[in-house]
Parts: structure tokens; C-alpha cells; sequence
């Protein structure tokens, strides 16, 4: 298991560069665009690069923060309680959204491979969406993986409570 999310590990630290590279060329892309509308030359495709790297930077930084516990969560009442129905409670929520997210991964791949069998491609420059669609996808599945690792940590957790 430990080999697994050590893969796992990497795959975050590599998405998470895929996704900095990608909110930095949305941000150069955006001031050169916004500088060449200045002087009357806009970036022909500008839109749809930078939804495109919108989707991009989601996908690829889920499973990091994930990682770093940097979702918002509202715990108001859920501190009240004990520390191990606090965990139970963590793993209910967790196991939902595992369900939630695996749904979602596939869903996203069997899309990705319709989108490749279709050919489709972007309005104005052409672009073979399905690849953007198997990136998402794959850093949907990163994600995944990441909840089942945050589940099999606190079934650990849980378990060292109650022998105490």
C-alpha cells in the first residue's frame, strides 16, 4: 500500500506543476492578450486557451489540495463532538465523496473517449478536445485515489483510538 500512494505522491507533485504552468501561462496569456487589444492585436483563440487552462488548473490541483487539507469545510458542530465520532463522521463524508468523484473520473473517461471518437475540436482554434478531457480525467483519478488514501488513514486512526 505505502508503494501506491508514494505513486500517488508524485503524480499530485507533478499535477500540481501542470497545474502552476498552466495558471502562469493563463496569467501571461491574459496580459498579453489584454496589452494586444491595447494596440488593436488581440490573441485570436484567447477564450478558449484560457478555459481550456481553467479546466486544467481544477483538475490538476485537486489531488494536492486534498493532500494539504486546503478544501473548506464547515465543522462548527462537528467539533463539538468526540474525536472518534469526529473521524467516523470524516469517513462517512469521505466515502461519499470517494463514491461522488469515481462516478465523475469515469464518467470524464468514457466522455474523453467519445470526444476522440468523434473528432470534435474547438470552434476557433481547432483543438482536439479530448485531450483536455483525458487530462481532467486523469487528475480526476489522482483525486480518487487521494480520498481512498485519506479514508485508509483514518480507518487507522479510528482503530489506534479505540485500542486506548
Amino acid at each position: 500500500m505505502n508503494v501506491l500512494f508514494k505513486t500517488l505522491d508524485r503524480f499530485s507533485g507533478f499535477l500540481k506543476g501542470v497545474g502552476a504552468a498552466a495558471i502562469t501561462a493563463m496569467m501571461v496569456l491574459t496580459v498579453v492578450d489584454v496589452t494586444g487589444r491595447f494596440f488593436k492585436h488581440p490573441i485570436f483563440g484567447s477564450g478558449e486557451l484560457v478555459a481550456f487552462l481553467a479546466a486544467i488548473i481544477v483538475a490538476t490541483a485537486l489531488p494536492y489540495t486534498h493532500k494539504m487539507d486546503g478544501h473548506v469545510g464547515v465543522e462548527i458542530l462537528v467539533r463539538l463532538l468526540s474525536k472518534k465520532k469526529q473521524i467516523i463522521i470524516e469517513i462517512i463524508t469521505q466515502a461519499l465523496s470517494l463514491a461522488l468523484f469515481s462516478l465523475i473520473t469515469w464518467q470524464m473517461f468514457l466522455y474523453a473517449q467519445e470526444l476522440k471518437k468523434t473528432g470534435e475540436v474547438s470552434m476557433n482554434l481547432q483543438f482536439q478536445i479530448h485531450y483536455i478531457a483525458y487530462l481532467i480525467a486523469f487528475g480526476l483519478l489522482v483525486f480518487s485515489i487521494s480520498i481512498l488514501e485519506t479514508i485508509f488513514k483514518n480507518l487507522q486512526h479510528l482503530r489506534e483510538l479505540e485500542k486506548k
